[in-house]
């Protein structure tokens, strides 16, 4: 059995171990590789492997699967040098009791 090594930082977990995934444009036309530091169940925040510059980054999709099949729905919520922050779209949260 394999276990996960992370640390809890409040509500957010940071990885011990390097967790790759990449960044997709909504059509498909562009991506970046990028390196998860740290999720919660509402963003989180990566280091992005390569210029953002002139991305349409209002909406694009977090793959984390090397075939595609998970994967979140993402925007842009602030960038400091290669680390972007970003907030996850499209999700509701059930009510407590349900």
């Amino acid at each position: 059995m394999t276990e996960v090594a992370e640390r809890r930082i409040g509500q957010r977990i940071r990885f011990d171990h390097v967790r790759p995934a990449r960044m997709m444009g909504l059509d498909g036309t562009w991506q970046r590789e990028c390196i998860i530091d740290n999720v919660s169940d509402r963003g989180a925040r990566l280091t992005v492997d390569g210029s953002i510059v002139g991305l349409p980054l209002q909406e694009f999709f977090l793959v984390l699967s090397s075939t595609g099949l998970v994967y979140r729905r993402c925007r842009l919520a602030w960038v400091n040098g290669d680390q972007i922050g970003v907030a996850f779209l499209g999700r509701t949260r059930a009510k407590p009791g349900k």
